[in-house]
């Protein structure tokens, strides 16, 4: 061995006692999969991480929904988030951005061309600011839509509506049998706004909503469309379609789910990654449910194929607070290889790819809802900025309980949003 060997091979020798006595740097990792299927699939994609990657191991923290928005907030504040976190996109990443606590992934997807072209383009849509990606696309293409539960609508005869009206009647044949027409936990006001989401659309397509964020010529949060939405929304109330209690019930722990289960509701307005839910916790149930798309309106505006939801659900960034973002975006991209894909479409989860080999029926279904939407509208509370996202969930969850009116949850919006938005 001559010289110049003997010292690559010390060095060599000297990092890796470093690493024996240092230990595996730590990538902390904060997501809010907490369902069996949803957390053993990352489990083992970080498993894989850290197998080819030795000198790195993944400190994962799972943090139910609700509770996960507050802490990664205290976090960002505080200036010490996780290496990796998850976000929905939207408003609520793009205040991260701009405090300057997110990492441009566009040049780690620039020399990584074959991982991006895997996504279809929609799919990087809600993390891209100013032409530049803080956020890779992640655990599902998902649309809000209302599932039901089949055995109910066979014993009664009931078949799935298309517009408001058979809605509404549907409703009445449902309360005439003792059975809540809607399973709803809105305490943490985020379920009940996908009705008011629909509503707006329905009523007056994306156009008012739009006009509105942006501040265009003749944009409103106090236009008639989400004036009428709220009535719409109170005329459910008034007919009695949820079951009792619903804005004091938690969405977290199962509380609309378990409404179904029992038989005590008949449907249920959610995210398409419900069927997950519902195959983990209640496998025998899941196969009696079944679902449709959000009604349309016969004077509305919108068009009745019109979704809300997201391509992508939740999306991975990258903390500037991170010291080793080279890592952690590879730790990203695994969780999102093809072992993660297919667990991901075992566990009923469509990642936003643009050749997925999809065999179950229903979620074709649910592919062709998305993929054939005109618009695909992302959720409010994730769309806004954060404060008005807050006033937006606060104004729809009075409106459910009776408790404003229409026109002053409209001017209430508006009057914060003139305020807040430049």
């Amino acid at each position: 061995m001559n010289l110049a060997q003997r010292f690559v091979a010390a060095t060599a020798f000297g990092l890796a006692a470093t690493v024996l006595a240092q230990g595996p740097q730590v990538i902390a990792e904060w997501d809010i999969q907490t369902q069996p299927g949803g957390a053993r699939l990352i489990q083992d994609a970080q498993a894989r991480f850290e197998r080819a990657h030795p000198g790195f191991k993944v400190q994962r923290t799972q943090i139910p929904n609700d509770a996960y928005k507050t802490k990664l907030k205290i976090a960002m504040g505080a200036n010490e988030p996780p290496c990796v976190f998850t976000s929905w996109g939207g408003g609520v990443l793009r205040e991260y951005v701009r405090a300057g606590q997110v990492v441009d992934l566009s040049p780690y997807l620039a020399q990584d061309p074959a991982f991006r072209d895997r996504f279809l383009p929609s799919a990087f849509a809600a993390t891209t600011t100013q032409g530049k990606v803080y956020g890779l696309p992640g655990e599902n293409t998902t649309a809000a839509v209302i599932y039901y539960n089949t055995e109910i609508f066979a014993r009664f005869g009931l078949t799935p509506p298309k517009t408001w009206s058979e809605l509404m009647k549907l409703v009445e044949a449902l309360r005439a049998r003792d059975v809540a027409p809607f399973a709803l936990a809105n305490k943490a006001k985020w379920p009940g706004s996908m009705y008011y989401m629909y509503l707006v659309d329905r009523v007056g397509g994306p156009e008012p909503f739009r006009k509105a964020l942006a501040r265009a010529p003749g944009g409103s949060f106090a236009d008639p469309a989400f004036v009428e939405a709220g009535k719409y929304l109170q005329e459910l109330v008034r007919a009695g379609a949820f079951a009792q209690g619903f804005n004091g019930l938690d969405y977290d722990v199962g509380a609309s789910r378990r409404l179904l289960y029992s038989g005590k509701a008949a449907m249920e307005l959610m995210g398409s990654w419900e069927s997950s839910n519902m195959k983990n916790e209640n496998p025998g149930f899941a196969k009696k449910m079944d679902f449709f798309p959000f009604p349309g309106l016969a004077r509305g505006k919108g068009q009745a194929g019109n979704v809300v939801g997201s391509v992508g659900q939740n999306f991975y960034s990258v903390s500037t607070a991170c010291k080793t973002p080279d890592a952690a975006y590879k730790l990203i991209t695994t969780m999102f290889d093809d072992e993660s894909v297919q667990a991901r479409l075992q566990d009923k989860r469509l990642v936003p790819l643009k050749e997925l080999a999809v065999t179950d029926a229903a979620m074709q279904r649910m592919m062709k809802l998305v993929a054939d939407a005109p618009n695909v509208q992302l959720w409010y509370d994730q769309e806004l900025p954060p404060q008005l996202a807050e006033l937006h969930k606060d104004t729809v969850q009075a409106l459910f309980g009776l408790s404003i009116t229409p026109e002053e949850a409209a001017q209430k919006m508006e009057a914060l949003a003139a305020q807040i938005l430049k």
